[in-house]
């Protein structure tokens, strides 16, 4: 599985980009050398801005990341907490939670090979093989969607391109777009390549 990516913004300029440790040794590097415009961070796949902290020396900001909430939760980063385990059922992640079904469903999955939980899991992954494309192209305008709120929700145009965007329109969006700083331009293409693919 590909590790997230992450891109950083100074003003409307892109200074880095990439998995989360090389980024922020690079913006921490811009940074030390004087750099003072805004800085923005993006998770690249979902849009969100994601804050780091930069103070200290190179070495404590990326000895950070293994604490960092978002990283944790996406398996960017482990758990302070994760300790090598002894013999005995490994640590999967599983999550409990309540499902209601009709009584013809719960007797349709007793009877499933593997049991319930695994009549599920089957279903699920099926239905997202067979969902993937679609999926991740909404994905991917959505987090544009986010990016472009953030980066360019007072640019003129804004409106009308996220506009083309939800309507699939992308090369009306770049026309409403193309008064914009380019690096803004470039990552909204970078982002949207999963969509036209």
């Amino acid at each position: 599985m590909t590790k997230p990516s992450y891109t950083a913004f100074a003003g409307d300029q892109r200074i880095a980009g990439g998995e989360a440790e090389s980024m922020v040794r690079r913006v921490k590097a811009a940074l030390d050398g004087g750099e003072t415009r805004p800085l923005l961070i993006f998770e690249d796949d979902t849009g969100l801005q994601i804050d780091f902290d930069f103070e200290g020396t190179p070495g404590e900001v990326v000895d950070k990341l293994a604490r960092h909430p978002r990283l944790i939760a996406r398996g960017d980063a482990a758990a302070e907490d994760d300790k090598p385990r002894g013999p005995g059922r490994p640590k999967l992640g599983v999550v409990s939670r309540e499902v209601s079904l009709l009584p013809r469903h719960w007797d349709w999955l007793s009877s499933q090979p593997g049991g319930m939980s695994g009549a599920l899991r089957r279903l699920i992954d099926e239905a997202r093989k067979r969902d993937a494309a679609p999926q991740r192209a909404k994905q991917a305008r959505d987090a544009v969607s986010r990016f472009l709120w953030t980066m360019a929700g007072n640019r003129p145009g804004f409106e009308d391109a996220s506009r083309a965007l939800y309507r699939g329109d992308l090369e009306g969006m770049r026309v409403r777009m193309a008064s914009w700083p380019e690096d803004i331009r470039a990552h909204v293409d970078q982002m949207l390549s999963v969509d036209e693919a």
